[in-house]
């Protein structure tokens, strides 16, 4: 069992930081061979950015992709597949989050695992569920997950994160039959050889959309899926036995007592007092392990799919807690950032946001092919100096949502 935990905030400190625990400490997981399919596989959980707690930053995949290709490899593809609702509306996350322009400046592949070809794993009482032949196969395979509270399973982090890697819908609804017993079934069928925790910011309260975004400052670096949870939830100060995955772990003799030693004698030099995910009356009701198999039945069904699909039932959803994500079909249309001069103090903070290192905010006084258009910068700047040119679409809700936090962590 390994595990490093390393403190950092911009994207220097990031990369800096990564690089060198990657180089010095895990150098030895490496593939020999610099031609094997390495896949690095996010959380890309909604079109909510990194900067909300919600999904993996774009900084700390720039980070390990910028070391893979240092050490020679060749053929890298970041590589997700989003949640139910977003694929059934016909939505890419991938694109909304601009993984696909971070793929491109890097020259590395991009993968949608919602279409990919299929292997099988055992799920609970005999199912069979597809996940993508491309995670199973992998020379070397990195999991990325944003750290981060979650109102069915406690907290998602390593362990959750593979989700991402079942093959559309059909499968990923296998899950929810016996959904923490199936999470632990994911991970000891496929088992990444690398975990990368993205703690910069990270998410608290009612995740793992509708959460409040908290700033811990920390990536995670090791090896033991379990043990990296352990930790987190003790970085989180959540109970590790209110925890779904951990529970289930538990109870199949996985947290062996040598896993259990080295997660509560791992040195925290800080820990954080997260709110707990709370979810409403209903939703809680609900979703209970035990109730949720018959509201699985019934959401199945035709009239309910029907219902779900049209925009009254979506807000409906919404506004009951049944459902934490609108899918906003408005795309936007990105015609350029611009600097305003008047109201830029130079306070510098955008520098520290942009995944491609681009000279901010000079940057923004002439065109930047370079720019893979996050809206880091435009996110973060406590002035409102970063002007956005075209229509912010689906963005709008993510303003309205967490514009204020974010300016007013960073």
């Amino acid at each position: 069992m390994r595990l490093d935990i390393i403190k950092a905030d911009t994207v220097s400190q990031i990369k800096a930081a990564v690089k060198e625990t990657l180089y010095g400490k895990y150098k030895d997981l490496l593939p020999v061979d610099l031609n094997t399919k390495v896949i690095v596989k996010p959380n890309l959980n909604s079109y909510m950015n990194a900067l909300t707690g919600n999904t993996t930053d774009l900084r700390l995949m720039a980070a390990v992709i910028e070391f893979l290709k240092d050490m020679g490899y060749s053929d890298i593809t970041i590589a997700e597949g989003t949640n139910s609702g977003f694929y059934r509306n016909n939505i890419s996350v991938i694109n909304r989050l601009t993984v696909d322009k971070l793929a491109g400046f890097y020259g590395v592949h991009i993968k949608d695992l919602n279409y990919s070809d299929t292997v099988e794993v055992e799920f609970e009482g005999g199912v069979k569920a597809g996940i993508a032949r491309v995670c199973a196969e992998a020379g070397l395979f990195i999991n990325m997950p944003k750290l981060k509270t979650h109102f069915e399973a406690g907290m998602s982090v390593c362990l959750k994160n593979l989700m991402g890697c079942l093959v559309g819908q059909t499968n990923k609804k296998k899950t929810h039959q016996s959904l923490f017993e199936n999470i632990v079934n994911l991970n000891t069928a496929l088992r990444p050889h690398l975990h990368i925790v993205d703690g910069v910011v990270s998410m608290e309260g009612l995740g793992p959309t509708r959460g409040t975004p908290i700033k811990t400052s920390v990536v995670l670096i090791g090896t033991d899926p379990f043990v990296i949870d352990l930790v987190c939830s003790q970085l989180a100060s959540f109970d590790y036995t209110n925890i779904g995955p951990l529970r289930a772990a538990q109870k199949r003799g996985l947290l062996t007592q040598e896993r259990l030693e080295f997660a509560k004698t791992f040195p925290l030099d800080r820990t954080f007092l997260f709110k707990p995910p709370r979810a409403g009356l209903l939703a809680g009701f609900i979703h209970n392990p035990k109730r949720q198999r018959y509201f699985l039945a019934i959401r199945n069904t035709a009239v309910f799919r029907y219902l779900c699909s049209t925009q009254i039932g979506g807000k409906l959803l919404y506004k009951s807690g049944l459902r934490q994500d609108v899918f906003v079909k408005d795309a936007m249309q990105h015609q350029g950032l611009t600097l305003d001069p008047a109201m830029c103090n130079n306070c510098g903070k955008c520098a520290g946001y942009c995944p491609v290192d681009l000279p901010l905010p000079h940057a923004l006084s002439a065109p930047a092919p370079q720019c893979i258009q996050c809206l880091y910068c435009y996110c973060v700047c406590p002035a409102s100096a970063i002007v956005f040119k075209g229509t912010l679409g689906f963005m709008q809700e993510q303003n309205a949502q967490y514009e204020a936090l974010i300016k007013g962590f960073a």
